[in-house]
């Protein structure tokens, strides 16, 4: 691949270009808002320049609701060998495409699983998809030459692609992300006219639930309304979750044994259930998931201090698997949460004192 057009500057769209340019491809950047698209040139995604002739590959990364008349518009005038979206939702747009009478050889639908929630130019990332999955989803008329332009960009960016067929992508990224996202909602939603005595014990757990709630909502209502009735769907299966824990809650309440009995069954059986879905969500580099043993260590709030206790378990020759932070209310302190091989947290643990940490039990 040497030349791509990528239409639409935003998050996804100007992480795409980045990468591209990056690794010496020639983009070109249309959207619009022509201000979005030099702001992307400036970060030193491309050019907005039109091109030319005729390019490599388009990159439709528009909102869902757009993304079949924008790419009809530019297979139709041609700009290109290949045709891709980067859409969150793949049913529908191939549906449209193929209501309006297109010939699809040159087009494959995708999904990058990656974002953050903050969207536009400003926001991007050459790294954003970096190991991240990276759907292709062909269709039975999509050309060859097509497929591997789309697994062309996929490498370049760092991904790694995953082929599904679009419907079942759709039912999959409601249960794995839409879902998510409007249940993350939902409760921070609970916080919004909560007396400030109780948000002012929020700690990691809340902050973990409700972190994506920080998304865009306007964004999050376009890809909803392409989704919906999968959403519905898994969103369904919740109801029907919180029904039975809230029956087994009130029978937690009653005076009669049984009642407690079964209320406290209830309860276990939704934890027990959330143990099994959790365990099978995938680790580290997408492998199968691995129980690290955490080293919690007391820290002030001073420059320098995290660079100096991954130093320190660097020289007891201890990998720091993953890492945590948690702040402590009205204090310039935290506590580092160090996931670690549980055959090294004794050793790491040993070392970290001798070295003057204070280590905090979990």
């Amino acid at each position: 691949m040497r030349t791509a057009l990528v239409i639409g500057t935003g998050l996804i769209g100007t992480s795409a270009a980045l990468a591209l340019a990056g690794r010496g491809v020639t983009v070109h950047l249309r959207d619009h808002d022509p201000a979005s698209a030099r702001t992307a040139a400036a970060l030193g995604a491309g050019t907005d320049a039109e091109p030319e002739g005729r390019v490599d590959l388009a990159i439709v990364a528009v909102p869902p609701a757009h993304t079949a008349a924008t790419l009809a518009e530019a297979m139709r005038a041609g700009v290109a060998r290949g045709y891709l979206d980067v859409a969150s939702v793949k049913g529908g747009p191939q549906r449209e495409l193929t209501a309006m009478g297109l010939d699809l050889t040159p087009y494959i639908g995708t999904h990058p699983m990656a974002g953050k929630e903050r969207s536009g130019p400003l926001a991007a990332g050459a790294d954003l998809f970096e190991g991240r999955p990276w759907v292709l989803t062909p269709t039975r008329d999509t050309d060859t030459e097509v497929l591997n332009l789309a697994l062309e960009l996929v490498a370049l960016c760092g991904a790694v692609p995953v082929v599904m067929d679009a419907d079942a992508h759709d039912r999959a990224v409601a249960l794995v992300s839409h879902t998510p996202q409007l249940v993350s909602s939902m409760v921070a939603a609970r916080l919004e006219e909560a007396e400030e005595s109780a948000v002012r014990l929020c700690g990691q757990g809340i902050r973990d639930v409700t972190r994506i709630a920080a998304s865009e909502p306007r964004m999050w209502v376009d890809i909803l309304s392409a989704n919906p009735g999968p959403v519905a769907d898994v969103l369904a299966g919740v109801a029907a979750d919180l029904d039975e824990t809230v029956r087994a809650l009130r029978a937690l309440e009653s005076a009669d044994e049984e009642k407690r009995r079964d209320g406290v069954a209830g309860v276990e059986d939704v934890l027990r259930r959330g143990n099994a879905g959790r365990a099978r969500v995938p680790g580290k580099h997408g492998a199968a998931p691995t129980a690290y043993e955490t080293v919690a260590v007391l820290i002030s709030d001073q420059p320098g201090e995290l660079a100096r206790i991954f130093a320190d378990a660097g020289r007891a020759g201890v990998n720091i698997e993953d890492v945590r932070i948690e702040h402590a209310t009205g204090q310039q302190a935290g506590l580092v949460q160090l996931m670690v091989d549980p055959a090294a947290a004794p050793a790491l643990s040993q070392a970290l004192r001798d070295r003057g940490w204070s280590l905090r039990t979990t």
